[in-house]
């Protein structure tokens, strides 16, 4: 049994969560272990084509293997069925761009770390009933760190992660920082396109080494 205390600690004191999803299993592995020699240690993989599943189990496989200490997550749940499906699959905790009751009863009755998606106060709110530890504040583009400053006295104690645009910069990540949150979500701008078609692990290294480096300064 995973404790969810312990992948949210895990994710608060990394403070960012890496998101991606690739169609290639063996570069989705190879994306897992650059970053785990980075120094990542709570991963999300995200449910974004029909390969994910079967990507998924693969990475899990060597994680369990090879990467002692790491938590993969999965992303881009919005259906009880598929979070059921990647809980078998060995997720060890759920990621949401919105709000179900049936994914946050999955979690529940697995006792995972549930990370929901909200956009707005009154989401926040619904987010809390189900007892979210963790809310992904999506898109983080969209709303900006002004949102944060604006609603966290709102929700004294909760944590939130923005996720959706959030810059790999020291003025972004530290804005973010400074209004509020625990964490950033970090998808293309640390893992993009041209990474993950050209295969450019290094690039990938140094890039996550400098985002870990970012938010101990921005913290």
């Amino acid at each position: 049994m995973v404790d969810k205390e312990a992948v949210l600690d895990t994710i608060l004191s990394q403070g960012i969560l890496p998101l991606f999803f690739y169609e290639d299993a063996s570069v989705s592995l190879e994306i897992t272990r650059t970053l785990y020699k980075a120094g990542v240690r709570a991963l999300e993989y995200t449910n974004r084509g029909k390969e994910a599943l079967a990507n998924f189990r693969i990475i899990k496989q060597a994680v369990a293997a090879d990467m002692p200490g790491m938590y993969l997550g999965i992303g881009t749940i919005k259906t009880g069925l598929e979070a059921e499906a990647f809980v078998d699959a060995g997720a060890d905790f759920i990621v949401s761009p919105i709000i179900d009751s049936e994914v946050a009863q999955v979690a529940s009755s697995y006792k995972l770390l549930y990370i929901p998606g909200c956009m707005t106060p009154s989401e926040i709110h619904v987010a809390q009933q189900y007892k979210a530890m963790l809310i992904k504040l999506f898109p983080a583009n969209i709303l900006g760190p002004a949102f944060v400053s604006s609603i966290r006295e709102l929700f004294p104690g909760q944590l939130f992660v923005p996720t959706g645009g959030v810059e790999l910069e020291a003025d972004n990540i530290s804005a973010w920082f400074r209004s509020g949150v625990c964490a950033v979500g970090l998808g293309s701008k640390l893992i993009s396109k041209k990474v993950l078609d050209e295969r450019l692990y290094d690039k990938l290294y140094a890039d996550t080494t400098k985002a870990l480096e970012l938010v101990q300064l921005s913290k």
